[in-house]
């Protein structure tokens, strides 16, 4: 499972890091019997990095995720495709891991993938790649305010995946959807 975290400068961000974080914990503890791992990309001003490499690692990760940094930009495609490429490797390591992205972000775009791109639109792209690769994706909208652009939903759509709010994100809910996940895979 990995996270893929909108870190931006929005007011939201720190409430997203918060639930990441006691998300990412709780997941982990459940992992660690199932030998699953859990990793953590974060995007902000212009780029995105692997905040916490996939791992099934309890203090790792606490350590790691007591270190996340906010503010800046939204390079939103950067991130999926740094979440691509983390995959992808983890795929090479061990190919019966089926990988699940959790995707946290208002999906307000600001930073194209290439010079003169349009920030929405290669997000989308990039979204669509991860489905192309086979990657259930999902989509937590953490649009909050008055002025709603409802990015999320067709970024969801592109990754061919599933769209919940915020409110819905716990360390249970996303055990369910990994718990689904599995299932469905297996079935």
């Amino acid at each position: 499972m990995l996270f893929v975290v909108d870190a931006s400068g929005s007011m939201a961000a720190r409430t997203r890091m918060t639930a990441v974080s006691g998300a990412v914990l709780g997941l982990l503890r459940d992992a660690y019997q199932r030998r699953d791992k859990v990793g953590l990309v974060t995007f902000r001003a212009r780029s995105a990095e692997l905040a916490l490499p996939p791992t099934s690692s309890v203090p790792t990760a606490q350590q790691r995720l007591s270190r996340l940094r906010t503010g800046g930009r939204t390079p939103l495609a950067g991130g999926l495709l740094k979440a691509r490429a983390v995959l992808d490797a983890e795929r090479r390591r061990d190919p019966r891991r089926r990988p699940l992205v959790v995707l946290l972000t208002d999906g307000r775009a600001t930073v194209a993938a290439r010079d003169g791109g349009d920030p929405v639109a290669d997000s989308r792209r990039a979204a669509g790649l991860l489905a192309a690769d086979g990657v259930h994706t999902v989509v937590v909208d953490c649009e909050a305010g008055h002025v709603r652009l409802g990015l999320a939903a067709p970024l969801a759509a592109a990754a061919g995946g599933e769209l919940v709010t915020l409110d819905e994100l716990t360390a249970d809910s996303v055990g369910d959807l990994v718990r689904e996940t599995r299932s469905a895979r297996a079935a």
